[in-house]
């Protein structure tokens, strides 16, 4: 049997950077939720992306559960989002007992999409947030969706977990809203094993969303709560492989922009198959490389093809509205992402994967077209 290809990996720096981190994290003994790895994983994130402030979490969850916090959202309230995501963008509106109203996409961006979002706006005119994704590192529509989110004075959240290093206009995903929620994840385009970072201008509330994600402990000589708190920190160790990782994240979309042209480069000619869009405003990521396929050729078929070589693949998310948790809850749109969803395919985008096996892949891809 060939070496498994994987679909996205961890991959640490040749450099070693994240051991160094750690490393000082141990040396210090800081093995805790708390430490210079955390506060400078924060300060560099912000930096980075061009935010003011950045709390580190022990998930992207927990960054957008702690974003729909500061947000306002409660119990019964009016949450837009994406139905073409993964559940974990979902899941915290209910946390909050607030209602998800899911939004289809558009083929434009496989984002949001915002006639979609202004007839929600129309049915639900006392929505109280919107979160919108930035799907596989490609960048929504941001300026008609900040648009409608000011005209309706909405706070907007940004699942950015996809999308860390992609821009949209020049500016980096997960800044256009109120706030912006990143992942570290390890499939993610960079990782710290798991965790995750919430980012706003609002610095005042990225402080009360630190002392949330610390158990809401007040400040007194003994152990007194008057908020319900949450134990979201971010280990000091897993920050310090979080700041190695930063360091070569150029790197990662370099390469994942390289596998996305050579399938695009291979495949494009193959009758049925279109690749993800790209638009004239989006500088993606490319965190996955994906395709749909509307030939006689099925994603089924892809799919099974590469698990017999050993490589990993998979489907484009499941809409949520789809999903038997969530199908009780109103849907505004068409049939984009249940058409994206059923034939739609993610290829291996390992940022470690060579050109020998970027070849196997797409070698293998081809022989179902020659059968």
């Amino acid at each position: 049997m060939n070496e498994r290809i994987f679909l996205s990996s961890p991959h640490m720096s040749e450099e070693g950077y994240e051991i160094q981190y750690v490393k000082e994290a141990f040396d210090t003994n800081w093995i805790a939720p708390l430490g210079e790895n955390v506060n400078n994983f924060e300060k560099e994130l912000a930096a980075k992306v061009g935010s003011k402030a950045a709390a580190a979490l022990s998930s992207g969850t927990a960054a957008i559960h702690l974003a729909l916090k500061a947000a306002g959202v409660g119990e019964g309230d009016i949450v837009f989002c994406p139905t073409l995501t993964f559940s974990a963008t979902a899941n915290p509106i209910i946390y909050q007992n607030a209602i998800p109203v899911f939004i289809d996409s558009d083929y434009e961006t496989w984002n949001m999409c915002p006639k979609a979002l202004e007839e929600a706006f129309a049915k639900y005119p006392n929505v109280k947030a919107v979160i919108v994704v930035h799907l596989y590192g490609l960048s929504a529509d941001m300026d008609k969706i900040v648009a409608l989110c000011n005209k309706h004075n909405v706070a907007l959240i940004e699942d950015a977990a996809e999308s860390l290093g992609a821009y949209y206009k020049g500016q980096h995903t997960g800044t256009f809203g109120d706030y912006g929620i990143f992942s570290f994840n390890g499939n993610k385009i960079i990782t710290t094993s798991g965790g995750g970072m919430l980012v706003s201008n609002n610095e005042e509330r990225i402080e009360k969303a630190r002392f949330w994600a610390t158990q809401s402990r007040d400040q007194a000589r003994h152990y007194q709560h008057s908020e319900l708190g949450y134990n979201y920190r971010m280990s000091n160790v897993v920050a310090g492989i979080g700041r190695g990782q930063l360091k070569v994240l150029d790197k990662r979309v370099e390469k994942k922009n390289y596998i996305f042209n050579f399938y695009k480069q291979e495949l494009s000619g193959l009758d049925g198959i279109e690749f993800m869009p790209s638009n004239e405003w989006d500088k993606p990521n490319y965190w996955l490389s994906a395709l749909t396929l509307n030939g006689h050729v099925r994603p089924i078929d892809v799919m099974q093809a590469l698990e017999n070589e050993n490589i990993e693949s998979r489907p484009v998310w499941k809409p949520m509205h789809l999903q038997p948790f969530f199908e009780r809850y109103d849907y505004i749109g068409s049939d984009v992402s249940e058409n994206l969803f059923n034939n739609g395919v993610c290829l291996p985008s390992d940022s470690k994967i060579t050109d020998s096996e970027l070849e196997r892949v797409t070698k293998t891809i081809k022989r179902i077209w020659e059968a």
